[in-house]
């Protein structure tokens, strides 16, 4: 016999092992043979777990993403590899992918890639309607591709992939890019109409709006920033995501006060019959202005808003309420899941199956599954090959988990309903559950009920399973407390210590004779094997077991054994065992149901040193809902900070923070039209509205100051700021809105859980806001330098002086 290797392995054949010598009987000199004392067969281990691909036996493979790995690219090169895997293997064997999460992230990325083209042709297209001009078009547009690059740059800098995310942002940013570049060129576009020489005219024009749009670029930059501050999983997703959109809005201020200005040079000319003297081509320039419909329309629009001043105001009020109880009817989640090609089923049979009678079950479903539509392949694994049970194998060889790949053009939902109909069709096959697969996060609602006592944990937990199954929105309500597997429990008496026994020679001999002991490994022909000792008497029964020989007693002589019930697991929360009751959502909105779901936990009376905590998605919903409004509000002050330093005034940019809410009010509205639940992308949405919004005020009241600093009074500023910002207004919101509309429509299907719900809010937000920017912003403005005006008059009066009535903006109010 050679000596044992350190490692504790014996590099023996058969043969080797049943010719080892044990120890004989002192003084004889005889040696003993292993095989003389026992019976040494090599027999194929006992599985506790089985796997099948498409109905036949088959080995389970999983490649695991690290945190900087791209989900397509390794998809790709397993694609690769396959072919010559399949020619190497041979002998039939075929390789099966029943699980990819590249073909998903490759759709959204391609999606959201069509959708931003789509998106960039319609933003061009608005701008050429409005500027009606080929030149001038291209000038404006250059900023797009440009300013996506430099953010392309930017996020190669950072070591950031080109992602769902970072796509979908580039995607949402490309109406916004173009905003600065619009407001420069329209600016400038007008100055040469006004006959001005065209350096002159380009100057004259970027300073005009360069402090307005820096400002206004600014502002939406600044409400990311918050972004930072959201913890937990929205924070990780959209950190990416804000940095992307800052990079591409940060580019496209640089391009519109340099790239712009410089092309426009190059590119523009005065139109055509402009006359050589500046005063009378201004003139026409104005007239011809004034003559459009859109003008006039506008114009006397505006004169009746900040004539009935009040009524206006009343409206505004009207409005905002009405946006208010919208929100109590909008559905809620955490995140839209979206269309998966993966299913999961899960199957549980009662405890204490065996292995054989699981599987036995799952051929049913596996059936089942062969014969659905829009199922391409599928996998089941049955078992586990965790932990071992004392007696009786795996913990869960009652289970089965499925994994069911869909054809590329099945429905997710329509495939989901079928099978759910027909496991409900399946006798014997114990408990189903079928759950979207690869989706994002998790879905499920859960309550953990805890307790220091097992009875009164049970007790709780099963009025809490009860309370969770009553509600309407929920299906496949389960509580991990519920399952308990037989045990045979061995328990030794008071004759064991005079037998010579305690529990822990008690327990080795049990384990010989129930499923062996593991005594050392060896190699038999360059394979490591597990070297078992199994007792000569085994025992396959309770009966067996207790009848069981030690010596001239019984195992039952010196221990109880007997049946029992047992848990399959025990968990602790905090040191206190806890169970926990889950159910799946059916349908969108799972705010309702998680406040249904609270309703029912509070009306429970408990037994007394139990409690009931809602978690999973409701609770995760709610932090990122909490996390999200205190962003909002930090962007808020963020931009008000930022509009008191741009107007060197507070009163001015609480104005402008006015058409934040009534944003809320397209947004809200659009939500509810389309049927689009509020969930985490459209909480991003709204935090991005909180900086557009503002934007197109800025411009409007920079303007506006302008006028009045060249001494226009209020009123007239208002008119003729209103009326030169009109078409940059309506050029820049609907450039934005034309841009995300492939993706609100979903033009694709495939942009990705982000993409949708963004767009709608954006939209519907920019809709309610321009209209209130173009007409609420001047009617405030007007009723507070009207009112500061006749503070200054009074001021005047009591210092002898009397008051001027021009300077209380008398007349201005007569002739508006």
């Amino acid at each position: 016999m050679r000596a044992r290797p350190p490692s504790g392995l014996l590099p023996l054949h058969g043969k080797q092992i049943e010719d080892l010598r044990v120890t004989g009987e002192p003084g004889k000199g005889k040696p003993v043979r292993l095989a003389d004392v026992a019976r040494v067969t090599q027999e194929e281990a006992r599985a506790d777990s089985l796997t099948r691909t498409n109905g036949r036996p088959s080995l389970a493979v999983m490649a695991t993403m690290d945190h900087d790995g791209s989900a397509v690219a390794i998809s790709e090169a397993v694609q690769d590899k396959l072919p010559g895997m399949r020619e190497d293997l041979g002998n039939g064997a075929t390789l099966t992918v029943v699980s990819d999460q590249g073909p998903a992230v490759s759709k959204a990325i391609d999606g959201l890639t069509t959708e931003g083209a789509l998106g960039l042709l319609f933003a061009v297209v608005v701008i050429l309607v409005f500027l009606a001009s080929v030149r001038s078009t291209l000038v404006t547009a250059v900023s797009i591709p440009l300013s996506v690059v430099l953010a392309l740059i930017v996020l190669w800098t950072r070591d950031l992939s080109l992602n769902m995310l970072t796509l979908g942002a580039l995607t949402i940013a490309i109406g916004r890019v173009v905003d600065d570049s619009i407001v420069v060129l329209e600016n400038i576009k007008r100055h040469l109409g006004y006959g001005e020489e065209r350096h002159e005219a380009i100057m004259k024009a970027v300073r005009e709006v360069a402090g307005a749009v820096t400002s206004a670029t600014l502002t939406t930059v600044a409400v990311f920033l918050p972004i930072g501050l959201v913890g937990g999983m929205v924070g990780e997703l959209f950190g990416s995501f804000s940095l992307t959109v800052t990079a591409a809005l940060l580019a496209s201020l640089l391009v519109s006060l340099t790239v712009v200005p410089v092309l426009s040079y190059w590119f523009l000319r005065p139109p055509k019959g402009t006359p050589d003297d500046a005063e009378e081509a201004r003139r026409l320039a104005e007239e011809k202005e004034a003559r459009s419909r859109l003008q006039r329309t506008y114009l006397s629009v505006l004169r009746f808003a900040t004539r009935r001043r009040l009524a206006s105001l009343a409206i505004a009020v009207v409005v905002l309420i009405g946006t208010f109880a919208m929100a109590p009817l909008l559905k809620t989640n955490f995140f839209d899941p979206g269309e998966q090609q993966v299913l999961t089923v899960r199957q549980e049979l009662q405890p204490g199956a065996s292995l054989a009678a699981t599987d036995a079950q799952t051929r049913k479903v596996e059936k089942l599954l062969g014969d659905t539509e829009g199922v391409e392949d599928f996998q089941v694994t049955v078992g586990s090959s965790g932990f071992m049970a004392a007696f009786g194998g795996g913990t869960d060889t009652n289970q089965a988990t499925y994994q069911v790949m869909l054809e590329d053009d099945a429905s997710s939902a329509d495939v989901r309903d079928s099978l759910e109909q027909g496991l409900g069709e399946l006798d014997g096959i114990g408990t189903t559950t079928v759950a979207a697969g690869d989706g994002f996060g998790s879905q499920d609602l859960s309550v953990v009920v805890k307790a220091a006592d097992a009875q009164v944990l049970r007790e709780a937990a099963e009025q809490v399973r009860e309370a969770v199954a009553s509600l309407d929105g929920v299906t496949d309500v389960t509580s991990d407390l519920a399952q308990s597997v037989p045990r045979i429990s061995v328990r030794a008496n008071d004759k064991a210590a005079a037998a010579g026994f305690d529990d822990q020679t008690l327990g080795a001999v049990v384990a010989q004779a129930v499923r062996g002991t593991p005594a050392a490994k060896a190699v038999l022909d360059d394979t490591e094997r597990d070297i078992v000792i199994r007792s000569a008497q085994s025992a396959g029964t309770v009966a067996e077991l207790r009848n069981l020989p030690l010596g001239p007693l019984k195992l039952s002589d010196v221990a109880t054994v007997e049946v029992v019930d047992g848990p399959v697991s025990m968990t602790r929360i905090d040191g206190q065992r806890s169970a926990t009751v889950t159910a799946r959502p059916v349908g969108e909105d799972t705010g309702a149901v998680g406040v249904d779901l609270q309703a029912k936990i509070d009306a429970l009376t408990l037994p007394e040193g139990a409690t009931a905590e809602i978690g999973g998605v409701t609770e995760d919903q709610d932090e990122a809902f909490a996390n999200l409004g205190l962003a909002m509000l930090a962007a808020i002050a963020i931009v008000f900070m930022l509009l008191v330093g741009t107007f060197r005034s507070l009163a001015q940019p609480l104005i402008l923070l006015v058409s934040i809410p009534f944003a809320a009010t397209g947004a809200l509205g659009l939500l509810l039209i389309t049927g689009t639940p509020m969930g985490v992308p459209a909480m991003i949405g709204m935090l991005m509205l909180i900086g557009i919004v503002v934007t197109n005020a800025i411009v409007l009241i920079d303007l506006i100051n302008q006028y009045r600093e060249q001494g226009h009074g209020v009123v007239e500023a208002v008119l003729e700021g209103g009326r030169h910002r009109l078409r940059p207004i309506l050029m820049t919101a609907l450039a934005t809105i034309f841009a995300l509309l492939p993706m609100a429509l979903g033009v694709t299907g495939e942009g990705g859980f982000i993409a949708q719900p963004l767009a709608v809010v954006v939209i519907g937000g920019l809709i309610t806001s321009t209209l209130l920017t173009l007409l609420l912003v001047p009617t405030l403005y007007v009723m507070l330098e009207l009112r500061k005006e006749r503070r200054a008059a009074k001021k005047a009066a009591k210092k002898g002086g009397a008051p001027d009535r021009a300077a209380a903006g008398e007349p201005e109010a007569a002739k508006a």
